[in-house]
Parts: C-alpha cells; sequence; structure tokens
C-alpha cells in the first residue's frame, strides 16, 4: 500500500493527486499544482507556458489554464478506489493503532519521534541507545510545518532569475535557430530563382537559334523548290518527247507522221528556249556549329544572355570561304585571262620594238624566252575555255540530234 501510495503522489505537493491533468509530455500533476508553475510564453504570445517538474520540457497552456489540459480519468479511479479501500480499513487499523504506533525495536515504545537524517519516526530508546543515536530529531510535526515551508521556497526558487535565464536563454537559442533556418531558405530561394533565370535564358536562345534555322530552311525551300520544280518540268518533258519520239518512229501513215512530227518540233523548239535551271553552289553561313564551338562553348554562364542570335543566309562558297586572303585576291585577278593577255600583249609589243631597234640587252634574252612560254600557256588555256563554252551552247543541239537523229 505504501507502494501505491507513492504512486498516488503529486511531485509538486507531496499528496494525492487532486484533479489529476495531463501534460503534453504525458506527466501527471494536481490541477492547483500546474496553476501555480504558469509563466508568459515568448514562443507562443496567445498562450502560457510552463515547465514540467519531471522532464523540464517547456510545454503551452491553453488560454484557459490548466483546467483546460485532459483529466487523468485512468489514475483518478484508482485514486477514488484507494480512498474507498482507506475508508473501509480505517476502523482496523484504529483498533490496532497502539501496537502499529511502536517500534519494531523496542517493543512497547511509541514512535514518536521524527529523524531529520533518516525521514523517518523512531522511538527513545532508538535515539539513546539504538541505530538512531546522536541523530537530529524535531516533532513530526514541526518537521512537516518545515517541509512545507521548504517547499514553498524550492518553487520560487524554480521561478527565479536563474531559471529565467534559462528561459530567455531557451527562447534566443530558438530565435538564433529560426534566424539560421529562416537566411537558409532565402538562400534557397536564390538558388532555384537563380537557376530558373537561366533555364529562361538558355531556352530563350535555344529558341532563338532554333528560329533562325526554321527562317533559313524557309529561304532555302523559297530559293531551291521553283528552280525544282522548273528542272522536273523540263525533265518530265524530255520524257514524254522521247515517248511521242518513238510513237511516230512507229506511224506508218505518211499524213499521220508529218502532222506528228511537226507536233513534237514545235514542242522540241519551245523546250530548247527555255533556260535550264543551274544555280551558283551556295553555303550556309554562319554555321552553328562553329558558332556553338567558337563562341558559347568559351563564354562565361553569366555572360550567355549576351550573346547575339546571328542572322542566317546563303551565300556563294567563294564569298563564305574565309580562307582568301586580300593577297590571294590580288594574285587571282592577276591570274585572270584577259589581264594576263594584256599583259602578254603590252610586254610582246614593247619586246618587238625593242627588237627592231637593236635594243635589247642579252640578260633579258632568258626574260624574254619565259615570256613567251607564258603566252603560249595563256593561249591555250583560252582555247580550252572557248572549246568549253561552244560546247555548253551546244548542249541542246546535241540533245536535239538524239531525240532526232539524221
Amino acid at each position: 500500500m505504501d507502494r501505491l501510495e507513492e504512486e498516488l503522489t503529486c511531485a509538486i505537493c507531496y499528496g494525492i493527486f487532486e484533479e489529476p491533468r495531463v501534460l503534453p509530455c504525458s506527466h501527471t500533476f494536481c490541477r492547483a499544482c500546474l496553476q501555480d508553475l504558469l509563466q508568459p510564453s515568448y514562443e507562443f504570445p496567445s498562450e502560457r507556458c510552463l515547465t514540467c517538474p519531471a522532464c523540464r520540457a517547456v510545454v503551452p497552456i491553453p488560454a484557459a489554464g490548466p483546467k483546460a489540459l485532459p483529466l487523468n480519468f485512468a489514475l483518478k479511479a484508482v485514486i477514488e478506489k484507494w480512498q474507498q479501500e482507506e475508508r473501509a480499513g480505517a476502523g482496523a487499523r484504529a483498533e490496532a493503532g497502539a501496537e502499529a504506533g511502536t517500534c519494531r525495536a523496542h517493543p512497547q515504545q511509541p514512535l514518536n519521534i521524527y529523524c531529520l537524517q533518516d525521514k523517518q519516526l523512531v522511538c527513545g530508546q532508538c535515539l539513546t541507545i539504538g541505530e538512531h543515536q546522536g541523530h537530529p530529531i524535531d516533532d513530526l510535526q514541526s518537521a512537516y510545518r518545515k517541509a512545507r515551508e521548504a517547499s514553498g521556497k524550492l518553487l520560487e526558487e524554480l521561478m527565479g532569475k536563474s531559471r529565467s535565464e534559462v528561459f530567455s536563454r531557451s527562447e534566443r537559442l530558438q530565435q538564433q535557430k529560426a534566424q539560421c533556418q529562416s537566411t537558409l531558405q532565402s538562400d534557397r530561394e536564390a538558388v532555384l530563382q537563380y537557376f530558373k533565370e537561366l533555364g529562361d535564358t538558355l531556352e530563350h536562345k535555344k529558341e532563338a537559334l532554333l528560329s533562325a534555322l526554321d527562317e533559313l530552311d524557309s529561304q532555302i525551300s523559297e530559293k531551291f523548290d521553283p528552280l525544282i520544280e522548273d528542272a522536273e518540268k523540263l525533265k518530265l518533258e524530255e520524257m514524254e518527247l522521247k515517248e511521242l519520239h518513238s510513237a511516230v518512229q512507229k506511224e506508218e501513215s505518211p499524213l499521220l507522221f508529218l502532222e506528228k512530227l511537226d507536233r513534237l518540233q514545235q514542242r522540241l523548239r519551245v523546250l530548247t528556249q527555255q533556260q535550264i535551271p543551274n544555280p551558283e553552289p551556295v553555303e550556309i553561313h554562319p554555321r552553328m556549329e562553329t558558332l556553338l564551338q567558337d563562341t558559347w562553348s568559351k563564354t562565361e554562364i553569366g555572360q550567355v544572355h549576351k550573346i547575339h542570335t546571328p542572322k542566317l543566309h546563303l551565300t556563294g562558297k567563294s564569298q563564305c570561304s574565309g580562307k582568301q586572303t586580300a593577297a590571294s585576291g590580288v594574285w587571282a585577278a592577276l591570274t585572270e585571262p584577259n589581264f594576263i593577255v594584256l599583259f602578254l600583249f603590252l610586254v610582246v609589243s614593247v619586246w618587238h620594238k625593242e627588237i627592231s631597234s637593236g635594243a635589247i640587252l642579252a640578260p633579258l634574252t632568258d626574260l624574254s624566252q619565259f615570256l613567251v612560254r607564258i603566252y603560249q600557256d595563256c593561249r591555250v588555256y583560252l582555247q580550252d575555255t572557248v572549246q568549253e563554252l561552244c560546247y555548253a551552247s551546244t548542249q541542246r543541239l546535241e540533245f536535239c540530234r538524239r531525240i532526232l537523229p539524221d
């Protein structure tokens, strides 16, 4: 029973629980005792708080006070059962009161003195000849009053300046933690925002480059589709004329043969007058692959937004090769056949005058021979060029001869 009474005792007032209330930390105390421990809450401005005497946890208390905390019904039922058993056994204990209040070590000696050292009741012989000899003693009621006063001072100590400093220190730590977490959240948002903007910039640049490629694709279609369509028409016309020629050759009627042949010749004349599409070779400039390697791969990540989208266009190979320097361009101009012919004509004219005047010097003989060889080579080159031009102009005639052999 003593053990049960200890379990039913409040840790604050050392009495049997009265209206036992359960804290969020699962410890139980009297409602009145919890009321005395209430303090203002810095973390919960609309509520009050207290520190659990058992686990030292700071728990918030509703504005209504401890009476709003849940009631420990199980513990209350045990207390009521225990009080009923105590009342039922009160009579029996009254009869055996004299014997129960005697010392076991010294029979017939009443336990009427409280030993302060061992915290228990003893008899007079225990203090004089027993094991409690020399121990400080007091009257039970006096010791009880002093203990009650000491418990009040203990509560004052728990609620003193040092304890309040602990609460304030805890509050500061909570504030510092919240500040650090707020800073961390701000940095997290900054990272997300930075990479979102970077991603948006890269996506915008990608769309701009793809749009430039699509625009050039439209230009390519506009340039080549009509030419391809014309070439296909000419190709189809040539095929029809070949088939028509075969049909004319098979015609046995002289009149029909002449009529069909006349129509074939008219269509052939129209065909030969049409110009065959022959576009110059073109290249795309600038190339995206070169742009990505030379510009994008060498640009710092923070400077990507400064890269301009290039204007793509089609150019002749000679215009976008980029390999011809100024000197090579001059050399190409000097080696043109017309310029060479003109130069040789002037040299030969001057040389002829010098020969006719008999003023040519011996060291210039080798130079004159060299110029003669250049002149001969240039003449061969011009002859070949003329033949190529003639061949190009007679292609249609050759085609006609293949369709209409003699």
